[in-house]
């Protein structure tokens, strides 16, 4: 279900059954997604960290479950990391 919602950055991914071609180089551009699970969410998070402009990632209590103050760590790294109310 992640595809799709890295897709919408821009990501360059084809699903055949169970296996998925990426295709690097792609310019990534911030939008709105949505995350459905612990590992998408990440993903999500280090795919934003990359585009272009803003990204809101939804629905982000997975990560919650899963890190630590996760973007307090990124923080550290040079990430802009806001959370908001929705």
């Amino acid at each position: 279900m992640h595809v799709s919602e890295l897709q919408r950055l821009g990501a360059d991914i084809k699903l055949n059954g169970h296996v998925a071609s990426i295709k690097g180089a792609t310019k990534l551009s911030g939008t709105d997604v949505m995350a459905t699970d612990l590992r998408a969410s990440s993903a999500l998070v280090l795919a934003a960290m990359v585009a272009e402009g803003e990204t809101s990632i939804h629905r982000i209590y997975h990560l919650d479950r899963g890190y630590e103050k996760l973007e307090k760590k990124l923080e550290a790294v040079g990430a802009k990391i806001e959370r908001l109310k929705e």
